[in-house]
């Protein structure tokens, strides 16, 4: 097992103490009937390997406590790679030579804490929350509860023409994730000997009831080439794009220098604040809260509390960040306007716009840092101090 890819003090918005679920993701096939000379788990799907964007759905839902991922043992290098960082408590262990045998070791790497369990496929990247809902909700009443569709196309037998048709009445497309009573699949797998379609069949011939609850015609299984195209396609047309604006000031006193985006612009004052006074990161960091709906600066980090006092601005903006990334947003552009006749911001911009990018997390490709006067008029034209603007897009796919 390699080292859980967490951060090793989470900030807030960790993991709800009343999760009910742990989640296991297969993830140890090869899956190259889909092309591009990797694992398809690994490839990627809008800007993010398909493994990644699968952790992430699980773990934006409030339902869900842990996340395993199930890998194959040639794979810790692509695995490692996907830099997945997770609001859950996050591992990875090796898979076996077939499904079952990789469901077993996830299975065994689930904290005992969890009544339930979701065991589902990597590459179905797309499960929505309404469809976890479902399972979840079923689990209370079944030892067992899995998503499905109703087969609505005629079905024929044939090879080449028509030889036949089959009855359609009561037939169902199963989908994941499969979601059981921990200790009852535990059981099941420990039980089940030879190879099984899924973990329905495992649970089935273990004497387990199964409910079926709604499935998503959007909840695909990544499989071929083609499927990468109609992923994209349906991230599109569910895409939540969200734009927030932040704006604040302080004000001018003594010091030798202000701190602006991180970086240290000599000048014959500072700027005063509870903080290190950044007015770029603070603007930025609201902008952020903004966009998410969480409050501003003073919501998760309140000036009333001594901890803070001197604190240095990138703290926040990177809690702000980090928050984004925990519900499945990413940060996609951002542009900071600051508004003081002093000091000059033009010689100084590429630097803030490179330690701004940093923070961010995107390339400076996506950061706009520039500068206005008011034309000696307010208090900035008065150099009381220094206001700023941001803008900044969130984009979940």
């Amino acid at each position: 097992m390699s080292t859980p890819m967490t951060e090793p003090d989470p900030t807030p918005g960790d993991a709800d103490a009343t999760a009910q679920a742990a989640v296991v993701l297969v993830a140890a096939g090869r899956g190259l009937r889909a092309g591009g000379g990797l694992p398809k788990q690994y490839r990627t799907l809008r800007g993010k390997p398909v493994l990644a964007h699968t952790v992430a759905a699980f773990d934006r839902h409030p339902g869900v406590g842990e996340i395993v991922i199930v890998r194959g043992a040639e794979d810790g290098d692509l695995y490692s790679a996907c830099g997945i960082v997770a609001r859950c408590p996050l591992r990875d262990v090796t898979g076996g030579a077939e499904r079952h045998a990789s469901v077993r070791a996830g299975l065994a790497a689930v904290s005992d804490d969890f009544p339930y369990v979701l065991i589902h496929d990597a590459a179905r990247p797309l499960v929505s929350a309404e469809v976890i809902d479902g399972v979840l909700d079923a689990l209370r009443t079944h030892p067992g509860a899995a998503p499905a569709l109703a087969v609505t196309d005629a079905l024929w037998r044939g090879e080449g023409t028509v030889t036949g048709t089959e009855n359609r009445e009561g037939l169902w497309r199963a989908q994941t994730p499969q979601g059981f009573h921990l200790d009852a699949i535990r059981a099941a797998h420990a039980a089940h000997e030879g190879p099984a379609a899924d973990d329905v069949e495992v649970a089935r011939k273990a004497g387990l009831s199964v409910a079926i609850t709604p499935g998503d015609d959007a909840n695909i299984k990544i499989t071929t080439g083609s499927d990468f195209a109609r992923a994209e396609r349906l991230m599109e047309t569910g895409m939540d794009i969200r734009t927030g604006n932040g704006y604040d000031v302080h004000r001018f006193g003594p010091g030798d220098h202000v701190m602006l985006c991180g970086v240290a612009l000599p000048h014959e004052r500072g700027l005063q604040g509870h903080s290190d006074a950044d007015v770029g990161l603070h603007t930025v960091t609201d902008a952020i809260y903004g966009a998410l709906a969480e409050g501003d600066i003073g919501t998760h980090f309140p000036p009333s509390d001594p901890q803070w006092k001197g604190a240095e601005s990138h703290i926040f903006l990177t809690h702000a960040v980090d928050l984004a990334a925990q519900k499945g947003f990413r940060i996609t552009h951002a542009d900071l306007t600051l508004v003081c006749e002093r000091p000059k911001i033009g010689p100084h911009a590429a630097a803030m716009r490179e330690s701004l990018a940093g923070l961010l997390r995107i390339g400076m490709d996506r950061v706009s840092v520039k500068a206005t006067t008011s034309e000696r008029l307010g208090f900035t034209g008065r150099e009381e101090g220094i206001a700023a603007l941001a803008t900044v897009t969130l984009v979940r796919p």
